[in-house]
């Protein structure tokens, strides 16, 4: 028994001893090896072969950790100034909205290209008025503003969520502020106009023909840049106080520098031009319209033939007639079936009626 508990004193000994060397960095002798013994030192207090550990800690390198990104900005780009009007004029597209009459009015190089009904914002969302320029161009796009709603053939005016696009036309202002057109007639204008060479002017003004809306829109005053994106929109003029001024409508052509001959002096009365029908088409005729200038009777085709394309495979005449004392210029197409067509398009809500 003392034998034992001798064997159990001396193996708790070494047991404190190999703690106490392991705490204080030490080393720990665990057993012999049977490899070959290696020279040791003359201090050292192992034997060779002995296999020894050492407590010495390990420093793992850590590489540093990267840089937080930048914070993203916020900020829209700046708008930008729209082109001038004289300059669309000669070359570019051109984009009256009247509010008061709810209709478009597009020019391309200066002359008329067409008309259409719009929708613009209603009450709480109307369409801001000014001169504006095309910031961006997508064909289908979503709105980040109104549930994700649909906006074909999107051109945005303002960082702030006003565009044009086609969408649903009540007959009123309904929208948020955007202008919706007819999706064949948006589709159409997205294929003419170009950022950089189209300016959209949109005013409260009551404009009923591509010659006002024309007049208006070279009186039209420049806005300012603002800040974030915005533009500064001055006053806009008031259509009744152009009429009776003198407005260049059409636009300049630079000077030839080749010098020419001065041409002889016309003595006889120039007859003003009147629209002249062409020969006539073989089939019916149908009238659709009569309007009081050809600007009107143009522009009135130009919506009427978006919304009924199969009317454009017809041959169309404005005719001029006077009846009473007033001058009326009468919109009449040609071709085979017309006179159903024209039945189609009563039952549409087109007044319509065939010609004898």
């Amino acid at each position: 028994m003392v034998k034992g508990g001798f064997t159990v004193i001396a193996i708790a000994t070494v047991l404190c001893a190999a703690v106490l060397l392991v705490m204080s960095g030490g080393t720990i002798l665990l057993g012999k090896s049977p490899a070959t013994p290696s020279a040791q030192s003359t201090i050292s207090p192992f034997a060779p072969g002995d296999i020894v550990y050492t407590s010495t800690p390990v420093v793992q390198d850590v590489p540093p950790s990267p840089p937080p990104p930048p914070p993203r900005s916020t900020r829209k780009p700046a708008a930008g100034m729209p082109p001038a009007v004289d300059t669309v004029l000669r070359r570019g597209t051109l984009i009256v909205i009247s509010k008061a009459t709810q209709e478009m009015y597009v020019f391309k190089d200066g002359a008329l290209w067409g008309t259409s009904p719009v929708s613009t914002g209603k009450r709480g969302h109307d369409t801001p008025v000014g001169m504006f320029p095309i910031l961006q161009k997508r064909v289908f796009h979503r709105s980040n503003i109104y549930s994700n709603a649909p906006m074909p053939h999107m051109q945005r005016l303002t960082w702030t969520g006003i565009a044009i696009h086609a969408g649903k036309l009540p007959g009123y202002p309904a929208s948020h502020g955007c202008i919706r057109l007819p999706a064949a007639f948006a589709k159409s204008l997205f294929a003419i106009t170009e950022m950089g060479e189209t300016t959209v002017i949109v005013t409260n003004n009551r404009v009923t023909s591509g010659s006002q809306a024309r007049r208006l829109a070279v009186a039209m005053p420049m806005p300012q840049p603002g800040e974030r994106g915005h533009l500064i929109q001055r006053p806009e003029p008031q259509l009744a106080d152009l009429e009776d001024r003198p407005v260049n409508l059409l636009p300049t052509e630079p000077a030839d520098p080749t010098p020419q001959l001065a041409a002889a002096p016309e003595t006889r009365p120039v007859p003003e031009p009147t629209p002249v029908r062409a020969a006539s088409a073989p089939g019916q005729t149908i009238q659709l319209a009569a309007k009081g200038s050809p600007d009107e009777a143009e522009a009135y085709w130009s919506r009427i033939s978006a919304r009924h394309p199969e009317l454009e495979s017809y041959e169309k005449a404005i005719i001029p007639a006077t009846v009473g004392a007033k001058q009326y210029y009468r919109l009449r197409v040609t071709g085979p079936g017309a006179n159903a067509a024209c039945m189609a398009l009563k039952r549409a809500g087109t007044d319509c009626f065939p010609v004898k």
